[in-house]
Order: C-alpha cells, then structure tokens, then sequence
C-alpha cells in the first residue's frame, strides 16, 4: 500500500473520507508534522525523503517543484493533483484503488490527474 502525504490545503474531508474506508491507509497532513506554512519547494523534498506520495489541488506551484525535481534527477515519489471540481466521493474512491492497488515506486517521478479516466 502507498503511503500518502496530503498538502496544506488539501480537502480535510476527503482526508477522513480515506480513513473511514480504510482506517490503515498510511497518510499524513503535512501541518500534522510540522511543516504547516512551509514553503511549497519544502513539501516535496519532505515527500522525497519520508516516500510518500504527495495529493494536492495545487496545480499551479507544487507541481511545478515536483517536475522541478525530476529535471534535477531527485527523488520525486509521485504527485497526484485532485481537481476541486472533482465529488468527494469520486476523489476517495479514485484515491483509494491508487493506493490499495499500487506498489512502492510505481509513481516515482510521475504527476497525474484526477478524476481517473
């Protein structure tokens, strides 16, 4: 199962949603270990090193640091942005099948999209 890091801003609810389905999904918030009000390029690197997946609707900037990392050659588990438009219940089926069905490293480097299509 992939260990998830969900960034500052991401839905809380969607968060919950996650551990009610699965209360042994591995996930964290960022503000739950100390990096609340981190710069975003801190986020990933963060990720990087404790291997987790990162979710975000952040498509502008933490994005943007994570293909950053990958043209540097570092470590970059995986980014998945969850758009704001998306239900909340598509978002945590969507999440959970990702992170029940995937293993270690099959994101490494890759940001991608959700709704899955």
């Amino acid at each position: 199962m992939l260990r998830l890091a969900a960034d500052e801003n991401f839905n809380n609810d969607i968060v919950r949603g996650l551990l009610r389905r699965n209360p042994l999904l591995d996930i964290v918030r960022v503000q739950d270990v100390g990096l609340s009000g981190s710069e975003d390029p801190a986020i990933p690197e963060w990720a990087a090193r404790e291997g987790r997946v990162l979710l975000t609707h952040d498509v502008a900037t933490l994005t943007r640091y994570a293909y950053e990392r990958v043209l540097a050659d570092k470590s970059m588990p995986g980014v998945f942005e969850v758009s704001r438009d998306v239900p909340l219940g598509v978002a945590i089926e969507d999440l959970l099948l990702i992170a029940e069905c995937s293993i270690e490293g099959e994101w490494e480097s890759q940001v991608r999209y959700l709704p899955l299509r």
